[in-house]
């Protein structure tokens, strides 16, 4: 069943004290240049530094005593990993985690160092949910997906009821899109508390099938985009996501690497912040206008995380 916005609200309680509530921010430089009133929710200063734990914990703490005790297991490019791997160590719950051999150091560092067993597969040989499914039912693990989850969505959702609770009202909802776990969530939320705003999502050119899939009614797919947002290399919306995607959203756009990097630059510089390609999609869309016209606007920004490798970013 597809997850209502009760569904958020009660994730919401089981995540108080838990999760952290990251503050909103906003940049006088930022609504110049854009001519809007931006109100970022900075995910990126969330536990293991996206948004990401908010689904995994909501997904683990909702599994049964005996499940519990076996474990579960996930696959990801790493923030859902590194979520996972937080949320099962506060939970006592034993989590392996299939990560590309490719994935970013820092975040294969961070989900070991949470606890998490991780395995690696190969990207070109190897498909991670065959990977997954083979361990998973060697040892009993409840497979908890990173976006394609009821209780993930739910919990992805508290971060755009948060926003709302602070920074409304809001002309516009602008948010990353990946699987769709996230703006699946934070729709329900927009169309529960403020029916009339707007709903973007954004994700890389490169990897357009979101764009594709909610603009032809067909799901699309994509095989390994080649961008820089590796948290966006999704290779399609999943059974759940899809149409809650396209009940929830008014439009998903795209932007290129090149405005990534740009907005990367403009958060280190300008707000010291730190936030990863794939968590600068929406506020690139905002600030080159892929956006659409939100002059006047109040808009809502969801900075989905910040795992950058720092060895990387100078470069």
């Amino acid at each position: 069943m597809l997850p209502t916005f009760a569904d958020v609200q009660a994730a919401a309680e089981r995540l108080r004290g838990i999760a952290h509530r990251t503050p909103v921010l906003t940049s006088r430089t930022f609504d110049e240049r854009t001519s809007a009133t931006a109100f970022f929710k900075p995910e990126n200063l969330q536990r293991v530094g996206a948004f990401k734990f908010r689904g995994a914990y909501n997904a683990l703490v909702r599994l049964d005593d005996a499940q519990k005790r076996r474990g579960v297991l996930a696959f990801s490019s790493g923030n859902h990993a590194q979520g996972i791997a937080l949320a099962g160590r506060l939970l006592g719950i034993p989590t392996v985690v299939v990560m590309p051999e490719d994935a970013p150091a820092v975040k294969a560092a961070a989900t070991q160092g949470y606890g998490a067993e991780v395995v690696f597969y190969n990207r070109n040989t190897q498909v991670r949910e065959d990977v997954g499914r083979e361990i998973a039912e060697a040892r009993g693990l409840a497979v908890v997906p990173p976006y394609d989850h009821a209780d993930v969505i739910a919990g992805q959702g508290t971060a755009a009821l948060e926003l709302f609770e602070d920074a409304r009202p809001l002309d516009a909802l602008v948010v990353p899109v990946g699987g769709g776990g996230l703006l699946s969530g934070c729709g329900l939320v927009a169309r529960a508390v403020a029916p009339s705003c707007r709903v973007i999502g954004v994700e890389p050119a490169a990897a357009d099938d979101a764009k594709r899939s909610f603009e032809t009614g067909v799901l699309q797919t994509v095989h390994e985009p080649p961008t820089i947002a590796d948290g966006a290399r999704t290779p399609s919306l999943g059974r759940l996501t899809f149409p809650l995607v396209q009940q929830v959203t008014d439009a998903i756009v795209t932007v290129p690497d090149a405005a990534l990097l740009e907005t990367m630059r403009f958060f280190a510089e300008r707000m010291k912040l730190v936030v990863e390609p794939t968590g600068c999609l929406a506020a690139a869309a905002v600030l080159t206008g892929a956006a659409g016209d939100l002059r006047g606007k109040r808009v809502g920004v969801i900075l989905s995380g910040g795992n950058a490798d720092l060895s990387l970013l100078g470069r």
